[in-house]
């Protein structure tokens, strides 16, 4: 009986000694509607809007990016700048405050150069 319960103490002090895995967290994978083939670009999840959107803002460098949305007469009428990484950037777009209209969606580099462009329309 006693070398029974010192085999099961051994076996627990053991047991409580092992090393623990470590999970790294994995980035979420694209999806498939948001995918961009090229190695820069903008993709809306749908060309129809009513309050609300993702899209995949896709670079080669990190840094910040001006995300501008025109109006049907090309005026900027929303702008909004934010940092990415390389590679895919899933975002939210919310255009609730935009009234129902076509627009169209660039991306822009810190230098001002289109990165680039999709349309939308608002419902």
């Amino acid at each position: 009986m006693r070398n029974t319960l010192l085999l099961l103490f051994g076996v627990l002090i053991l047991n409580g000694c092992r090393k623990d895995d470590i999970f790294t967290e994995m980035p979420e994978p694209t999806p498939n509607l948001l995918e961009i083939k090229s190695s820069v670009g903008i993709k809306l999840e749908s060309a129809f809007v009513t309050s609300e959107v993702s899209m995949n803002v896709k670079t080669e460098t990190s840094g910040v990016v001006t995300i501008k949305i025109f109006d049907i007469s090309n005026r900027v009428v929303s702008k909004e700048t934010t940092n990415v990484k390389v590679g895919d950037n899933i975002l939210k777009v919310y255009t609730s405050s935009l009234p129902s209209s076509a627009y169209r969606i660039g991306l822009f580099d810190s230098n001002n150069k289109m990165l680039g462009i999709t349309d939308f329309n608002k419902l």
